[in-house]
């Protein structure tokens, strides 16, 4: 019997009065940290913004985001989880969570808060206690099979992107098949085709972030 990748065992976290939290999960490789610094890039003037990072043993990605100045360093914060990354955004959140919390303490009015998990596979789904919405990357280099096999981060992400489509024609994965899975999988949920490499800015990745902070404000602005 396997575990029930399902379960999340948080409520989702009071709305009010904080950042909005964005998950970024996805295989290692498929271009998470990539997708964060061009989020960061596009959104930075227009939102407030800092980063979680995720990773067992390093500080890696968060050391990269930090060489390209996509935010200023004091923006952006590295977590050690030490065990699986799943664990550390679905079952003991406490380390993320604690993260987040001192970035707000620390720059006071924030819009959004990107976590970034580390590397993981296709069971890899954050808690709603730590993010509001989530984003699950693909690249087309691991099979385009993977959409058709499902998988909770891949099924229930809030956007899934798959990306590297560049290199299709090169590992012979079919695109127009694997968003045609996807789209089948997901139940309508949005999917964008992208290659970070031929377009580091992400259009398509950005305006779907622009829109749901959008949304938040709205929100936080009618509740007031």
């Amino acid at each position: 019997m396997g575990a029930n990748h399902d379960h999340d065992p948080h409520e989702a976290a009071p709305a009010a009065g904080r950042a909005l939290r964005l998950g970024i999960g996805g295989p290692v490789g498929s271009g998470k940290t990539a997708l964060t610094a061009a989020l960061c890039r596009a959104l930075r003037e227009e939102f407030a913004l800092a980063v979680v990072t995720n990773d067992i043993y390093t500080t890696e990605d968060a050391d990269f985001l930090r060489r390209e100045a996509v935010l200023s360093d004091d923006r952006i914060t590295a977590v050690r989880t030490g065990c699986c990354p799943h664990t550390a955004i679905r079952d003991d959140i406490s380390a993320n969570l604690d993260a987040v919390e001192a970035l707000e303490a620390r720059h006071g009015h924030l819009d959004l808060v990107i976590v970034e998990s580390g590397g993981d596979n296709l069971t890899a789904l954050f808690s709603r206690g730590l993010a509001d919405r989530q984003i699950f990357v693909l690249d087309v280099a691991g099979g385009d099979d993977v959409p058709r096999k499902g998988g909770p981060g891949v099924a229930n992400a809030d956007l899934l992107v798959i990306n590297k489509t560049d290199l299709a024609p090169l590992v012979g994965s079919d695109v127009a098949l694997m968003e045609r899975d996807a789209a089948r999988v997901r139940g309508g949920r949005p999917v964008a085709l992208t290659s970070l490499r031929e377009r580091p800015d992400a259009p398509e990745v950005v305006a779907w972030v622009r829109g749901v902070l959008r949304e938040a404000r709205a929100a936080a602005t009618a509740v007031t």
